[in-house]
């Protein structure tokens, strides 16, 4: 275990009561992405790992929520790359089975979500799941504003034509 600095101290503290404030939202983010509760925990916890584990790579406590949703985001895009036969062969299963019909709508606006490819989907979560500011994104995802407002616009153009279908 390393020693940690005074400063780094103090970022920790801020770090684990960010996350305390915000772990509500982490998980409906991580959920998002994969659709089951044991799995979404998982990785935020393991965000959460990756994070103290890192916190001597934060340069400017201000940032700390988009230093942090990236980290998210990144164990998300992980964890979905590296289960992607399990949730394919939990999917088949899924759509084999009876269905609610109040619930179907938002099975639909899921399964288009997850057609989308990573970039699209994830803007769309931080927009309309997470209700994040444009240039808050932009800044988690290290882009420019308007490079996210074209992948915005291309998801949503990308979803009306996958539920209409």
């Amino acid at each position: 275990m390393k020693l940690l600095s005074l400063g780094e101290k103090i970022k920790e503290k801020k770090l684990k009561n960010y996350i305390i404030e915000n772990k509500n939202s982490f998980y409906k983010i991580a959920y998002k992405y994969v659709n089951n509760k044991p799995d979404a925990l998982d990785i935020v916890q393991e965000s959460i790992l990756k994070s103290l584990s890192k916190i001597d790579k934060l340069e400017n406590i201000d940032s700390i929520k988009s230093w942090f949703y990236t980290i998210l985001i990144n164990t998300c895009i992980d964890y979905t790359r590296q289960n992607k036969k399990y949730t394919e062969i939990v999917e088949k299963v899924s759509s084999d089975t009876y269905i609610d019909r109040d619930i179907e709508a938002d099975i639909d606006i899921q399964m288009a979500l997850d057609n989308l490819p990573k970039e699209y989907k994830t803007v769309v979560i931080l927009r309309y799941f997470q209700d994040m500011k444009i240039s808050d994104i932009a800044k988690i995802l290290d882009e420019n504003i308007n490079t996210v407002k074209t992948r915005l616009y291309k998801a949503l153009k990308l979803l009306k034509i996958e539920i209409e279908e």
